[in-house]
């Protein structure tokens, strides 16, 4: 894993009062006009604008002594940019283009005014408000864009940062998700590239970003909207190979508007760290709001079948395929099995989307496998895409369903091809329209009500996208209406459960904004080399270590068997070995899944599971039982409790071999074996409701491995003396006490141990 010590906590600390005074006062420290630059300055943080343009020239960490542009930034350093559509070709705008710049000073900081564009209205002009906040390495930034009445502004960059300067070994920590880690980031963006995108709300489940230099300091970039407008981050490279960041904001694409402002603030700041610290910024602020307050978990909504789930089965097909093997395993492990169901629908996968009834078993048979797996304990929810409806079915005529369909900027619907063996495309539908909603919420009723099962699975909820479209009654392109009509379409699918019924909803993909309508979120980045091999972003645990203790993850491509193949794709495509043993050099793949899932406070999966694999992959299969029953002795942490930063531990690397494999992926004759290091142990530490903490260990190695380490209960506030206790498969045993600011945890983790450590505070 990815952490710095725990004494880098107390850097979080020190932002305590930055995230409780963002929306109070913003003191600015001093403005100082005049001179050669508008300098603005607390004793922590500095900015610096020519006060000729309003470009951004300083930008400084005090107390780091770190400067984060460089000195000469050749492409200009406007802290904005506004495209504008309506002529033969987009015209764009910065703070080069105004004739007419002004500055004055205000109670919470700098106020900068650019006017006088060509081309434009005479009243157009751009204000900029930028304050810092008190006593901290942080500014916020806000924009409002005046006389547009007439213009068509296709987005507004703002903040934009350019010349970012590079900070020696750096990191780049985004919530893509579940979260990403890219090492040397400028070595991948090529000058002139599109560079990366974050598309919020969305694959961007939060709102900020991290680049950093572990072992220095790093500039932490965020925004604090409350109400979820699309929004698209970026970090490019641009012409001159300086590193630009910016945020795209979209106004509603109407002449008729005659003024923008976002009703939210940027964050633009320094602190010394690594993506966990930035995490921890962001989650003091993040948990405040409304998301996590009404989230399902800490409001005791989600199901209790749900809660108590101890593995999932993720199997495709025929009830006869999907249910009797999570009996067998729920079994085998003594404890809930609930099931993930791919292809149960009458139709074909990822072409034929909504056309799921009836089921391809047939109603009878169907109902009744559905009905038995439940009197046996087990669950299943099944897969429905939330969002895409395929072109190439007859409903999609017979429904009309384009009229309702998501349109891109030049009025077409926006469709993409995922099946890779029937070349069929799939539509976006428009959440902001009473036909989808209507539509989507009557297939949940079906599922549920008429057969009976536990719930759906909603695929690709957590995304949003923009919709041009006039005659939908949102507002054209950007907004915050697509949160809010997904939170309509919520209360349409709930409000068809029978009273007393416990039905679940699941989405693919985690985002703060879906908290309170989701019930546990489909996570499968903690298996990404199945999908994408060794890549360069490496998987981290970044939304749980905001919002664990909000929302339920679960979710892994980790099998032990080759994919499958759908019955109703083309059979001369299908390949020879669909679910078949894979290799046995890949074992080690399966089990470092299933660990990160357990350390990272994931409700753990195995996909495409049979009963026969309990004797030919005795040794994988016994390891997840294992793993089920030292999970389910600590579920005040792996499910309800906040995620910490783990004690030190010097954790060897061993190469692994890995499989690139899944239902497309490795299908076409690509590269389907790789081998890479990686670590041989996980870790994770946690914190219960009830004030204990546990550090959580699994292991992946054939050796012994000798824990070591030293915790500070100060540091996990915790009391200062309790009781040391090592849980594992053979139960809970005292391992001794702690007592100061020190103590040392030694003892010899068996190969392929698993184990939670758990600091009991004395009474």
């Amino acid at each position: 894993m990815f952490y710095l010590s725990v004494g880098q906590r107390s850097k979080v600390l020190s932002f305590a009062f930055l995230l409780t005074a963002i929306f109070t006062s913003l003191g600015a420290g001093y403005a100082q006009i005049g001179g050669n630059v508008e300098r603005l300055s607390n004793g922590k943080f500095e900015l610096a604008f020519k006060s000729a343009n309003g470009e951004l020239q300083e930008m400084t960490s005090v107390k780091e002594h770190a400067s984060f542009l460089v000195s000469d930034i050749l492409s200009g350093g406007s802290p904005w940019e506004i495209t504008i559509d309506g002529g033969e070709k987009p015209l764009n705008i910065d703070a080069r283009a105004a004739s007419n710049f002004s500055t004055a000073q205000t109670a919470d900081g700098l106020k900068l005014i650019w006017a006088g564009f060509e081309e434009l209205p005479e009243d157009f002009r751009v204000t900029v408000l930028v304050s810092l906040i008190p006593d901290s390495a942080m500014s916020a930034w806000r924009i409002r864009v005046d006389g547009t009445e007439g213009t068509l502004i296709r987005k507004v960059t703002f903040p934009r940062i350019a010349g970012l300067a590079d900070l020696g070994e750096e990191e780049l920590a985004v919530p893509d998700w579940m979260g990403s880690l890219l090492k040397s980031p400028r070595e991948v963006m090529k000058p002139g590239g599109s560079g990366f995108t974050w598309e919020y709300p969305g694959h961007m489940s939060m709102q900020f970003i991290s680049l950093y230099n572990p072992h220095r300091t790093g500039i932490y970039l965020a925004c604090d909207d409350t109400l979820a407008y699309s929004k698209t981050f970026t970090l490019l490279r641009d012409t001159t190979g300086m590193l630009v960041y910016g945020v795209n904001n979209y106004p509603s694409y109407e002449e008729h508007v005659s003024s923008y402002e976002p009703p939210y603030a940027f964050l633009v700041g320094g602190f010394r760290g690594d993506w966990f610290t930035a995490a921890q910024l962001y989650k003091q602020w993040a948990e405040k709001q409304h998301w996590s307050r009404d989230s399902r978990l800490a409001n005791g909504r989600v199901p209790d079948w749900v809660q108590s789930t101890s593995y999932w089965v993720w199997n495709r097909g025929y009830a006869s395929n999907v249910l009797p093997p999570a009996v067998a395993l729920s079994k085998r492990l003594d404890s809930r099995v609930s099931v993930l169901w791919h292809w149960w629908h009458g139709q074909s996968y990822d072409d034929s989307f909504p056309e799921y009834f009836p089921p391809r078993d047939g109603d009878k048979v169907f109902k009744t496998a559905v009905s038995k797996a439940q009197q046996q304990g087990v669950n299943a929810l099944v897969y429905m895409n939330a969002l895409k409806w395929g072109p190439s079915t007859q409903s999609w005529v017979d429904e009309g369903a384009e009229r309702f369909a998501v349109k891109d900027i030049n009025g077409n619907a926006l469709s993409h091809v995922y099946n890779i063996f029937t070349k069929k495309a799939l539509t976006y539908m428009c959440e902001a329209t009473d036909f989808w909603k209507q539509k989507y919420a009557s297939l949940v009723d079906t599922a549920v009500n008429h057969y009976g099962l536990g719930g759906v699975y909603m695929d690709q909820v957590c995304l949003s996208t923009r919709c041009y479209d006039p005659t939908h009654g949102h507002s054209i392109g950007g907004g915050n209406y697509w949160i809010q009509h997904m939170a309509r379409k919520n209360r349409l699918i709930r409000a068809t459960f029978p009273q007393g019924s416990a039905p679940a909803l699941a989405g693919e993909g985690v985002g703060e904004n879906w908290l309170p309508y989701v019930d546990v979120f489909l996570a499968l980045q903690v298996s990404k080399e199945r999908y994408a091999g060794v890549h360069q972003w490496q998987t981290i645990p970044l939304f749980q270590s905001v919002y664990h203790a909000h929302g339920i993850t679960f979710g892994n491509y980790s099998s032990l068997l080759t994919p499958p193949y759908d019955e109703k794709w083309p059979q001369e495509q299908a390949p020879d070995d669909t679910e078949t043993p894979l290799d046995p050099e890949f074992n080690t793949q399966f089990l470092m899944e299933q660990a990160r899932s357990f350390v990272w406070g994931m409700q753990p999966m195995i996909a495409n599971y049979q009963p026969f694999l309990d004797t030919i992959r005795k040794k994988e299969i016994d390891f997840i039982d294992r793993l089920a029953h030292v999970r389910q002795a600590g579920l005040d942490y792996f499910v309800f409790g906040e995620f910490l930063r783990p004690p030190h531990l010097a954790i060897p690397e061993e190469n692994i071999a890995v499989s690139r494999l899944s239902i497309y992926a490795g299908r076409t004759g690509n590269v389907t074996r790789f081998e890479s290091k990686f670590p041989s142990v996980y870790t994770s530490a946690w914190r219960s409701k009830e004030g204990k903490v546990a550090v959580a260990l699994a292991s992946i190695s054939t050796q012994e491995y000798d824990v070591d380490f030293v915790l500070n209960p100060a540091e996990y506030r915790i009391a200062d003396s309790g009781t040391i206790y090592l849980c594992d498969e053979n139960g809970k045993r005292k391992l001794g006490e702690y007592r100061g600011n020190q103590s040392r945890i030694s003892f010899s983790l068996p190969p392929r141990g698993i184990c939670f450590i758990e600091f009991v505070p004395s009474k």
